[in-house]
């Protein structure tokens, strides 16, 4: 055989990359479709724990009426269903 040069391997090499790139591309097609429709869906500014709680605090501060209010310690929930015996 030939003596190989440096430019031949490096063509293999490449070759070989690219082979392995598209076989693994063309094996996990429906996963990687799927996870990179989503990664073009989703906004990098919006973090889903920060709204979830702005939603429960505004949903504190429309529920503020007092007779709908929940007792926070048992001794409230007892003074609150404790009626004035007349």
């Amino acid at each position: 055989m030939g003596k190989s040069t440096s430019m031949k391997q490096a063509a293999v090499v490449f070759g070989a990359l690219a082979f392995g790139w598209l076989a693994i591309e063309m094996a996990f097609k429906p996963f990687l479709d799927k996870a990179r429709g989503s990664m073009d869906k989703s906004d990098p500014n919006h973090d889903p724990d920060d709204t979830d709680v702005h939603k429960d605090d505004s949903a504190r501060e429309i529920d503020d009426d007092s007779s709908s209010k929940r007792p926070t310690s048992y001794a409230e929930a007892v003074a609150k269903n404790t009626a004035p015996v007349a």
